[in-house]
């Protein structure tokens, strides 16, 4: 029998977490774009569309564009579905994230389809979003997400899409 590696201290292991996350958003230039950051807590992300002016697409409501509210509802669950991705390979040991570079990143999920409900308009404030994987199998995954701003129960849009999945390399 092998003897027991010690647990790592937290510090290393929350370090290697968000190396490997910033690694995947700054892969997209598009996220550095609209400005698209994710807090992490956990597993768990939840995206922020910081307010700015260039996101504003009818100034006399004044309201976000829904072009942005789409491409900020995508690209959650697109980071949402590699995280999760990530997350497993890290988690088993077999992905070291101090290694991860735009040029070596596991590719993306291409997205099928991606279908937006605008309950409200985006108002001249952050935003918030999160998603959930509902299925994601080898070569086909399906994710919800809901967007926010003040109030988490009262959304202003939601989506759901379909992706397929990146072969394994």
């Amino acid at each position: 029998m092998s003897p027991r590696r010690p647990p790592e201290p937290v510090q290393v292991v929350k370090k290697r977490r968000d190396a490997a996350l910033g690694a995947l958003v700054h892969g997209v230039p598009y996220i550095q774009f609209l400005g698209i950051r994710f807090d992490r807590r956990g597993d768990e992300l939840t995206s922020v569309l910081p307010y700015d002016n260039k996101l504003i697409g009818n100034p006399i409501i004044p309201a976000i564009h829904g072009g942005v509210t789409a491409a900020f509802l995508e690209v959650t669950a697109i980071i949402e579905l590699s995280w999760s991705l990530l997350w497993e390979e890290m988690e088993a040991g077999t992905l070291d994230p101090r290694g991860l570079t735009a040029e070596t990143l596991p590719r993306l999920p291409k997205t099928i389809d991606f279908t937006v409900d605008y309950l409200r308009s985006g108002l001249p404030r952050d935003a918030y979003a999160r998603a959930r994987v509902n299925r994601s199998g080898r070569r086909y995954a399906s994710v919800h997400v809901e967007a926010w701003q003040d109030n988490r129960s009262r959304l202003f849009a939601q989506a759901t899409g379909h992706f397929l999945m990146p072969e394994p390399e």
